[in-house]
């Protein structure tokens, strides 16, 4: 007699008892929000959106749509937001030369009005550090709070911090719903629609460059930069992490971050690393260039340097 065979049950296979609480969930949950004052069908599609890297071509039109339309009602403004894709063989590089940077922090300032920074309170995703020159690079001893009448200061240099875009950054891997990621340029982003604010990733910066918006940004309509990126200079919601994006919503469209284009001594340099002929690999090539706490391989592709 011929012997029956016995399969088993793919692992993964769904029974049919956790299918319909699944469905019993979800349709409560559609339930209770539509219930909910001001609750509109766009705040139902934001509250089940994808994560970025799942979306379709057409879902992620209709996620950028449904954003133009909430900056509108929001901020009285027509703002475009785009999701423009990592140029092909490129990996962006940012050097900046402490032999030059005067203190003026222009750059700051330049980084908030590009970005749709919060101005009250401010939100800013550049430190610059003072330093004193007999000590050299002292973090320790260094403070983003100087105040003199005339920079640069005498017997001081200047260091400036912000996201150092790590290729083996710790900011990503803690991330408990992998809301932050390495784009393939080299820009390390965040995906605000997705973040939770637990502020692991802050915690886990070695270079103090993620911030967390405790408030309600506050950005006068008149400031608002009106051309922005899904994954950089949108406005931003309470209760998320943010940080510096290489000016994204301008680099990938052949332009420099505001920061370098701001600074008036020339101290910011940046460029494609994979390009042998770029300013920024010449500066690899031949200048004096260090990383900021080297030790710990977190292989960033911010870079100090002393250009005389």
């Amino acid at each position: 007699m011929e012997k029956k065979q016995n399969f088993e049950a793919p692992k993964n296979k769904i029974d049919r008892r956790k299918f319909m609480k699944w469905m019993a969930a979800g349709t409560a949950a559609i339930g209770t929000l539509s219930a909910l004052p001001g609750c509109t069908g766009d705040k139902i599609e934001a509250y089940f959106q994808k994560h970025f890297k799942e979306l379709s071509p057409a879902e992620l039109d209709g996620v950028l749509e449904r954003l133009q339309r909430e900056y509108k009602k929001k901020y009285d403004v027509e703002i475009s937001v785009n999701s423009t894709p990592a140029i092909e063989d490129v990996l962006f590089g940012y050097g900046l030369d402490l032999s030059r940077c005067i203190g003026c922090r222009r750059c700051v300032y330049a980084c908030v009005a590009e970005n749709n920074q919060s101005r009250n309170p401010q939100v800013q995703w550049i430190k610059v550090l003072q330093m004193e020159k007999d000590k050299g690079v002292d973090l320790l001893h260094s403070t983003p709070y100087y105040e003199p009448k005339k920079v640069p200061e005498e017997g001081h240099f200047y260091m400036p911090v912000q996201c150092h875009h790590c290729k083996n950054a710790p900011c990503t891997k803690v991330c408990p719903v992998h809301a932050t990621w390495t784009e393939p340029d080299g820009i390390v982003v965040v995906d605000y629609n997705w973040c939770i604010g637990c502020r692991f990733c802050m915690a886990a910066c070695p270079y103090d460059a993620r911030h967390f918006n405790w408030s309600e940004p506050g950005i006068p309509k008149e400031e608002i930069n009106p051309i922005t990126e899904y994954l950089g200079n949108r406005p931003r919601p309470k209760g998320v992490v943010e940080k510096c994006t290489f000016c994204i919503q301008r680099v990938r469209k052949g332009k420099y971050p505001a920061c370098v284009e701001i600074c008036p001594v020339g101290a910011r340099k940046f460029g494609n690393l994979l390009d042998e002929n770029s300013e920024i690999r010449e500066i690899m090539k031949n200048k004096r260039v260090f990383i900021l706490k080297e030790e710990l391989n977190t292989q960033p592709k911010f870079y100090y340097f002393y250009g005389t």
